[in-house]
């Protein structure tokens, strides 16, 4: 191994904490390191990790292995038990550059109650391995406690940083070449209620992109679509920098599931929120997480939710099947088979691909930007994936490129650039 290794699931606050931990790991010299960073969403994803450490351990026999992330924060119990595993790592300690300086010499498990926790990863990254976006860490934790979700968990409470620190840090990868950014949290909508005057991400927003103005593109992670603050919405409306694309944390259509869900949002509102800022924005692509098969869902329940896609027009969908998170109230409610669960998700994946195809036509003629991430393929602002042919020098990963839709190829939009 010629330095340590970081296998990273889940969240893209997960892909910023990992280039934190891969700084302090070769500021400690650990060269021979393979971290798991875990996440805690599904009982897949903490399938894949222990996977993932098993063919970690194969394939690098002499290396120390440490798994971390929101997994190991509620389960560590279950990864010290695993051979395989030198050490587990909770969520806090992971950003502490004394735990990977005394890694060989301190405890084997260290894992701290996450909940008492009031500050955020006060550290700077200068790029992201392998990506051409970066991530900024906004906020961490939630104060909320959606039935089915464990996450608070694993995080914490809501914690967020202070506006200086995400100019600083945005500054620093533009300065690094970087073209696109994304502002990353746990819950981002619920961002600057722990800040002296409350600022909301809209303000956030406004704020970084007026003192930041040599960034050409900015991002949103997934959003509360029951948080959406009013400087948020006229961003969308009048800042062509903020990309017309946002991810809303919908996870069903139909009202009751949504109550039993805990979730502070009806069926109308995502809706009507759509409807407003596709009014204000006509070219905006909505994508939204969606999970089939909540407990004591009907097919009548489930149809609301699939309609929804249509409703709402939404696109870049997230489906998962239903899975039970011990200790939970989701997970002591009447359960699902899981056969259903996975045939609903697949209709509700059918119908993603399909509603994404039409979206796609409609970018045909069309020019778009397009942020190259590699082997001439990339996303425009919508979010569309985007490969571009050209008969003369490739555009390089990290260029912005305008480009005409010319056709669409397995879900890929064709183009060429624009003269």
């Amino acid at each position: 191994m010629s330095g340590p290794e970081i296998i990273t699931f889940g969240c893209r606050l997960n892909s910023f904490e990992s280039e934190i931990m891969r700084d302090h790991a070769r500021t400690a010299a650990l060269d021979d390191l393979v971290v798991v960073h875990t996440c805690a969403v599904t009982a897949e994803a903490e399938r894949q990790a222990r996977q993932a450490i098993r063919r970690a351990r194969r394939g690098h026999p002499q290396a120390r292995i440490v798994v971390t992330g929101c997994s190991a924060q509620i389960r560590p119990e279950v990864y010290a038990a695993m051979a395989e595993v030198d050490h587990v790592v909770g969520n806090h300690d992971k950003l502490d550059a004394r735990t990977w300086c005394s890694l060989a010499l301190g405890p084997r498990v260290v894992v701290r109650d996450v909940m008492t926790v009031r500050d955020t990863a006060g550290h700077l990254v200068d790029g992201f391995d392998g990506r051409t976006r970066g991530f900024v860490q906004v906020q961490n934790g939630c104060d909320h406690r959606c039935t089915f979700c464990i996450i608070p968990y694993g995080r914490g409470p809501n914690r967020s940083v202070p506006a200086g620190g995400v100019v600083e840090q945005t500054r620093r990868l533009v300065a690094g070449g970087y073209r696109e950014v994304v502002l990353t949290g746990v819950d981002l909508t619920s961002y600057g209620k722990d800040l002296p005057g409350q600022p909301t991400i809209g303000q956030l927003v406004r704020r970084l992109l007026r003192l930041v103005p040599e960034l050409p593109r900015l991002r949103l992670s997934s959003i509360d679509p029951a948080e959406v603050d009013p400087d948020l919405v006229e961003l969308v409306a009048t800042e062509p920098r903020l990309m017309p694309h946002l991810h809303l944390s919908v996870q069903a259509g139909d009202d009751l599931i949504l109550k039993r869900m805990k979730r502070r949002h009806g069926r109308a509102d995502v809706v009507d929120l759509c409807a407003r800022l596709r009014a204000l924005r006509p070219d905006i692509a909505f994508g939204a997480d969606l999970i089939a098969g909540f407990p004591t869902e009907t097919d009548a329940m489930f149809d609301q939710t699939l309609g929804l896609i249509d409703d709402a027009g939404l696109t870049h969908l997230h489906v998962f099947p239903f899975s039970a998170r011990r200790g939970t109230p989701a997970a002591r409610m009447p359960q699902l088979a899981k056969s259903t669960r996975r045939e609903r998700a697949a209709r509700l994946r059918t119908a993603g691909a399909q509603a994404m195809a039409r979206f796609l036509e409609r970018q045909i003629g069309r020019t778009a930007q397009i942020l190259v991430e590699r082997d001439g393929c990339g996303r425009s602002e919508t979010f569309a994936p985007f490969r571009i042919e050209t008969d003369g020098r490739a555009p390089l990963p990290g260029e912005i490129v305008t480009a005409q839709a010319e056709r669409i190829d397995r879900g890929v939009v064709i183009g060429r650039l624009a003269a």
